[in-house]
């Protein structure tokens, strides 16, 4: 299946919803960057209500702390926007709601914030499916409302992507 997205004829929340009904899995999310949008596209999908119970906007650093449980210190040494925060949060995350999917963003979306190390459009994507994380880099281009949108669809095509390879015998008990 690869990277496909399914927005013309299937909706690609509507694949990451059938799936977790389908395999009896749970979901949150946590994000930075995308604001709510992820959990959004999640929430418009018939059905959500019975995989989706919490959602996070982790905007500041102190919410991801508050929240989330990111250290201090690795905000102060990677910061916000780093492969290191994106598995705090996704471990947090699920610590949190004892979901078996969390799903989170943290990026720089734009116009202003980004350096020549990390750049505007630079978003880390924290995939963790009962257990097994994964954390995703990527650097979109476009503006703010089109670096947060690119970030919301590939966070869903990721997470569609590892719960096709989760086996449902596997869930933590």
């Amino acid at each position: 299946m690869g990277d496909v997205t399914y927005r013309d004829e299937y909706p690609i929340e509507d694949v990451v919803v059938d799936i977790l009904i389908a395999k009896h899995l749970t979901i949150s999310t946590a994000e930075s960057c995308t604001g709510g949008l992820l959990a959004g596209r999640i929430i418009n999908v018939p059905g959500a209500s019975n995989v989706i119970g919490e959602g996070f906007i982790t905007y500041s650093n102190d919410a991801k702390r508050k929240y989330l449980g990111v250290k201090k210190s690795t905000l102060k040494k990677f910061g916000a926007v780093s492969e290191q925060c994106a598995k705090e949060m996704v471990k947090g995350l699920l610590a949190a709601t004892k979901a078996d999917v969390g799903l989170v963003t943290t990026g720089i979306a734009g116009p202003d914030g980004g350096t020549e190390e990390k750049p505007v459009g630079l978003v880390y994507i924290g995939c963790n499916v009962c257990g097994k994380i994964k954390v995703k880099k990527y650097i979109f281009e476009g503006d703010r409302r089109q670096i947060r949108d690119s970030a919301t669809e590939k966070a869903l095509v990721l997470v569609r992507k590892y719960l096709t390879k989760y086996n449902t015998e596997n869930k933590k008990k």
